[in-house]
């Protein structure tokens, strides 16, 4: 008979040392059965949604945290009985090291690092990922669920282990009456039934293979999703005067960034109302030439590209102070970062290398980008590194504002909204379509004459796109 052991699983830091994530849901259940590297649960960082594979392979035992609950990096969130292949496979996977037969949470865990070679009895190939592992395994399918027997049997075991966790296993998320499986639905369709307070076993899926979609959950309550703030319940109990909200993850991580940037660098900001008509002729005639067929093409897409230009030209703001070895970090490569607002707050993704892109490409990288901040599946790396920002507040008929700097970034430029307005053109009066940029810059880094020469570049290539002849 194969001896089997209980191994715990602990919360591993996703990266950018981040002490905290918080679950927000189980793809598995007490008694399932798993593979290594099989996803079994989403955890949301104060920077990105993350799937979160298992390290071992054999079955959950115990879920020691609800989904909702925000988990220290290093606390226990997880039991599995495995099989002493099954522990070996997992092991070091897990904690970076062999393991007793249960582990417990006072056990400091250490972080596996990318030199480390495989453990004995792993796959040959590991693909890395998030949180530092990986096998070349792949599940597929849904979990399998254990017999009732084994399922007390297990019970049984655990309650004799003299190191088994003591806490009492949360309730896992119930089946459907009819089919024995939790109803389907993605993270954010989830996120939006908790703050509708609406049970999904109630709602019936119109999705494909009965995938509850938004749609279906807002008709179930034949209310609407909040947009504006979505963090505030949609439902408010008849009498209440406030609601309030926890702060956690992005808007967390947002606050305390916007408040370190506000209160070390010393912003100055500029503006400029530039007549866009030749940029908004050119967006016109490049949506209709066949090149970019498939493209998609915005004022954004046009103004990204100006700004890249103008950098080469300004290089100044392109740059980092570095407190710690007082020095001027001046980058010779851009990481455009693009502020979009998700249903999780605000993050700031960035395009690597984007000075390097064609129009095309940089079309490209744009859509992609924000649809996938949208979705909420940003990576940490894409949300990491950016060397300058722009802000699309015209987007919400907005034509001015004072950006704050994304933290370690020497300057943002907000892009207004794109009107009609009576100009001056060729010394007479025109409707003519206008733009206000606004221009936030670090003065330890950027003095007003540079910050005034950029942004003169930049309305200068919006105002007429052939002036960018005379700058590359």
């Amino acid at each position: 008979m194969t001896a089997t052991m209980i191994k715990e699983f602990r919360l591993p830091d996703l990266g950018e040392g981040l002490t905290e994530s918080e679950i927000l849901s189980w793809k598995v259940a007490v008694g399932d059965t798993v593979t290594l590297n099989q996803v079994i649960a989403e955890v949301e960082t104060a920077k990105a949604v993350v799937e979160l594979p298992s390290p071992f392979a054999g079955v959950v035992a115990a879920l020691h945290e609800q989904p909702g609950s925000v988990v220290e990096v290093g606390k226990p969130i997880v039991s599995f009985e495995v099989d002493d292949a099954g522990a070996a496979n997992g092991s070091d996977v897990a904690n970076g090291r062999g393991a007793s037969a249960v582990e417990t949470a006072d056990e400091a865990p250490e972080a596996p690092t990318a030199a480390a070679g495989p453990a004995v009895g792993s796959p040959a190939k590991r693909e890395p990922n998030l949180v530092g592992y990986g096998a070349v395994v792949e599940h597929t399918g849904r979990p399998t669920r254990r017999a009732r027997g084994q399922a007390q049997s297990l019970k049984q075991e655990q309650a004799e282990a003299p190191k088994a966790p003591a806490a009492a296993t949360p309730a896992a998320p119930q089946a459907d009456k009819e089919t024995g499986e939790r109803p389907r639905s993605t993270p954010p369709v989830r996120k939006l039934a908790r703050d509708l307070g609406v049970d999904l076993e109630s709602v019936k899926g119109t999705g494909p293979g009965g995938l509850i979609t938004r749609e279906d959950v807002q008709n179930f309550t034949g209310s609407q999703e909040p947009e504006a703030e979505p963090h505030v319940a949609a439902v408010v109990p008849q009498g209440e005067r406030e609601t309030r909200t926890s702060i956690k993850g992005v808007r967390k991580l947002t606050a305390a960034a916007m408040v370190q940037s506000a209160f070390t660098a010393p912003h100055v900001t500029e503006f400029l109302t530039v007549d866009v008509t030749p940029t908004m002729e050119l967006l016109a005639r490049l949506k209709a030439n066949k090149a970019f067929e498939g493209f998609k093409l915005t004022p954004l897409t046009i103004a990204a590209k100006a700004v890249l230009v103008a950098l080469r030209n300004n290089p100044t703001l392109n740059s980092r102070w570095d407190e710690a070895n007082q020095e001027i970090v001046q980058f010779n490569y851009v990481n455009l970062g693009i502020a979009a607002a998700t249903p999780r707050g605000l993050t700031v993704p960035n395009i690597k290398d984007a000075d390097r892109l064609t129009l095309r490409e940089l079309a490209t990288a744009l859509s992609g980008l924000t649809d996938t901040a949208r979705s909420g599946k940003t990576s940490p790396a894409d949300l990491s590194g950016g060397t300058f920002s722009i802000t699309n507040i015209g987007v919400f008929g907005i034509d001015a504002g004072t950006p704050i700097l994304n933290p370690g970034e020497a300057a943002i430029v907000a892009l207004g909204a794109v009107r009609k307005a009576p100009w001056v053109h060729n010394d007479e009066l025109a409707v003519r379509q206008v733009m206000s940029l606004s221009l936030s810059f670090d003065h330890r880094l950027v003095d007003g004459e540079q910050g005034s020469r950029f942004l003169a570049d930049l309305g200068a290539i919006l105002a007429d796109p052939a002036m960018v002849m005379t700058m590359v």
